[in-house]
């Protein structure tokens, strides 16, 4: 609590050294309006389904404008998520069909990038950022509005696209830096006839790039996404949109935990680098790498009925694919393979689980209808709504053990394409390959939904909402595993309320709210021999409360919140493994999740604004197996998580144009394994310190970041430890037009 009161006292003098320091003069008043838009301003259209001002929003999120990424020279994304208070990576994209994308981690939850302009749209390889306009993730439980099947209790990440607008004018870069890494994008507008109402819009963007650990890896990244938007009224807009994301890429080097620390001899990864696990080794030969696809569509038609209602009707469609290998790890004595308790010196289990001809779908339409009308002097703002979406799995995997290897002195070059491949062919040819080396997940959901929310004013500065959804899911049949799963339905009710009253007009509000989310899980394997139970449906309530500041003329914004977040009917691991490696799991009861997080963002004097977060996360098992009451999940990641940016940018004089920023976050120890029956490993606390700067002209633009420029060894981890890029430089150069 000390922490977060000394941190609350260092944000709170930001906003009287801007009061004091405030100097910004008309000249450079279009100017600085494009940096507070891009740093400071934070209202959304999208986390209540209406527009809102910040300010007046019972709902606590975030927003990182496309400008912050040019400035950072960040290309995807996962790395904009550095930015955001309380997030904290876990795992890159694997480009598996269905899970494959980033694995983030909001308020103790795991969330990901599900969702384009209010729409259901995963993208499980890496997510390029070129066509992105701006990131809003929304905290907390967010079912009621945005459904179930995509949202995590901890938050929801929203991606909004860039537009097609009514000029022609575009943008080339190029790019280039360590590890053998070189891109080439562009985006080009144009209208498309000449009264301008028929816009046309492409982002486009090619990276090839090793890795601090492999840098003649040429891993591939290629983004496509057109848009068009036309307007043949005044009234109606038609908008669709296409990504097509295309990767060719080793996986990130992830080590699971099997074996308890005790037996490992040691509980954080320190202690194993002295022990002589290799940081900058992937253990691994050539050619284990993965091919994954997203193709979304995105099609909108918004049309004004009237000056009080407005509709908008959305259609969306995602499809992933994956192929490929995908290497794993995890520490262990030699013993634990060849069973001689003589063998006890610690090495590497080297395993793979590929993916093969895997897809997943969703087909999505939405309706909503927005009203903003006065019941005498009390105003009301409401959105109602239905949605229909269909999910279709269809996903096999294979999956074998490869060798033991000790930390250093070994030939890791031999376990590669050409000898898992042969190894599987091998397998193969065995009679119980189907049931010893393969997983199955097949099977179509539909889902319906309804929903309202509604926004009145009674007085000036009181806001009060009020939403409530209803969803029923309708699984159709399939296999998990080994196991034919029935048909079943399962529906649930998600109400969400909220009150906003600005203390001082426009400026300082507090805030609560009561929101609400819930998972259907389906099947999950209930014991060894590899049975199948379905599972009740969890449930997720969050209370919230705090402040909310939009100071000097809107120069400064602050939000301070507490929230709990009690969850039960959790789905909890056992420690145990089917023979086909399936984990065992239990319906074990209850877990609360209760925090503090703090955010700045601040334009404190002419050309200088910071964007600066902090969070406390306190998440523990209240009900659950004696190995885990009491204690924190392994995937609540770290507790304490800071992030921070300072740029400055000369707006006029000689130096016009040139900008630099220096940022950093911090994350206290994060316990990925923590049981009385595996014991607890650590993944030790970290400070990543980046630097960028650059040079803005009305034709070019130059940029130059160092990102970990200290060097620092660490890790993230969902479950495991995946060690993290070395200090690495690239550079840019945009020719506009």
């Amino acid at each position: 609590m000390k922490k977060i009161i000394l941190t609350a006292s260092i944000l709170s003098s930001i906003v009287v050294l801007a009061q004091q320091k405030d100097t910004v003069n008309t000249k450079t008043k279009s100017i600085d309006e494009v940096i507070i838009n891009t740093y400071i301003k934070k209202d959304s259209e999208y986390s209540n389904k209406m527009p809102l001002k910040a300010i007046e929003d019972p709902q606590v999120y975030s927003s990182i404008d496309k400008g912050i990424l040019e400035n950072q020279l960040l290309f995807t994304v996962d790395d904009a998520f550095r930015n955001v208070a309380g997030a904290q990576k876990m795992w890159s994209a694997t480009n598996r069909a269905g899970d494959g994308g980033v694995y983030l981690n909001l308020r103790g939850f795991v969330a990901g990038n599900s969702i384009r302009n209010g729409m259901v749209a995963p993208i499980t390889t890496s997510m390029d950022a070129i066509n992105v306009e701006r990131i809003e993730v929304l905290k907390g439980p967010s079912a009621t509005l945005f459904g179930s099947n995509v949202t995590s209790y901890g938050g929801v990440v929203n991606r909004v696209t860039k537009k097609p607008f009514e000029e022609f004018a575009g943008a080339v870069s190029l790019a280039g830096g360590s590890y053998n890494y070189y891109r080439v994008q562009a985006d080009v507008n144009a209208p498309l006839t000449n009264d301008k109402k028929l816009l046309f819009r492409l982002n486009t963007a090619y990276t090839n790039q090793g890795t601090f650990q492999r840098t003649n890896a040429k891993n591939s990244f290629y983004a496509f996404t057109p848009s068009l938007t036309y307007r043949p009224t005044d009234n109606l807009e038609i908008n669709a949109e296409l990504e097509m994301f295309e990767t060719n890429a080793y996986p990130e080097t992830a080590f699971f935990f099997y074996v308890p620390s005790e037996k490992l001899g040691a509980d954080n990864m320190n202690q194993l680098e002295k022990f002589g696990y290799n940081y900058k080794q992937t253990y691994a030969g050539d050619g284990l790498k993965t091919i994954g696809k997203a193709r979304n569509f995105f099609g909108q038609v918004n049309y004004k009925i009237n000056e009080h209602i407005k509709s908008s009707t959305n259609v969306s469609t995602a499809y992933s694919f994956s192929n490929g290998f995908n290497p794993y790890f995890y520490f262990a004595p030699k013993a634990f393979v060849t069973q001689n308790p003589n063998d006890t010196e610690l090495g590497v289990v080297r395993a793979d689980q590929s993916t093969k001809d895997s897809k997943r779908t969703y087909f999505q339409v939405q309706q909503n209808f927005n009203f903003d009308f006065n019941i005498g002097s009390v105003r009301n703002r409401t959105v109602a709504g239905f949605d229909y979406m269909r999910s279709n799995d269809n996903q096999y995997f294979m999956f074998t053990n490869f060798d033991w290897v000790p930390f250093n002195g070994a030939d890791y070059s031999n376990m590669n394409g050409q000898t898992l491949g042969a190894m599987y062919s091998n397998l193969q040819s065995m009679p119980n390959f189907e049931k010893n080396n393969t997983y199955v997940s097949t099977g179509k959901k539909d889902i319906y939904s309804g929903y309202i929310s509604n926004v009145i004013t009674p007085i000036a500065g009181l806001n009060i909402l009020t939403s409530l959804r209803y969803e029923s899911v309708n699984y159709k049949g399939g296999q998990v595993g080994p196991n034919k799963t029935a048909a079943y339905s399962q529906a649930a009710w998600s109400p969400k309320f909220g009150i906003v009253y600005q203390i001082v007009q426009d400026k300082v509000s507090v805030f609560g709210n009561y929101q609400n989310s819930f998972t259907v899980n389906g099947y999950y394997t209930s014991d060894k021999t590899g049975n199948v139970n379905l599972a009740t449906p969890e449930r997720a309530n969050q209370f919230e409360g705090g402040f909310k500041t939009n100071l000097i003329k809107g120069k400064v914004t602050t939000t301070l919140s507490y929230y709990n977040i009690k969850v039960k009917n959790t789905l909890l691991n056992t420690g145990e493994m089917t023979g086909t490696g399936q984990a065992v799991q239990n319906q074990a009861g209850s877990l609360t999740s209760q925090g503090v997080e703090l955010e700045a963002n601040a334009y404190l004097v002419k050309g200088f604004s910071v964007i600066a977060g902090v969070s406390y996360n306190d998440m523990k098992y209240t009900d659950a197996d004696n190995t885990v009451i009491g204690r924190r999940p392994a995937t609540a990641s770290s507790p304490w998580l800071v992030n921070f940016n300072a740029s400055y940018q000369f707006l006029d004089g000689n130096l016009k144009g040139l900008g630099f920023g220096v940022g950093g976050n911090y994350a206290s120890d994060n316990k990925i394994v923590n049981s009385t029956s595996m014991g607890t490993f650590i993944l030790p606390k970290y400070l990543v310190l980046n630097a960028n700067a650059f040079y803005d002209t009305k034709k070019f633009r130059i940029g130059v970041k160092v990102d970990n420029f200290t060097n620092e060894h660490y890790w993230n981890g969902f479950t495991t430890s995946n060690a993290q890029p070395l200090a690495n430089v690239i550079g840019s150069v945009t020719y506009k037009f």
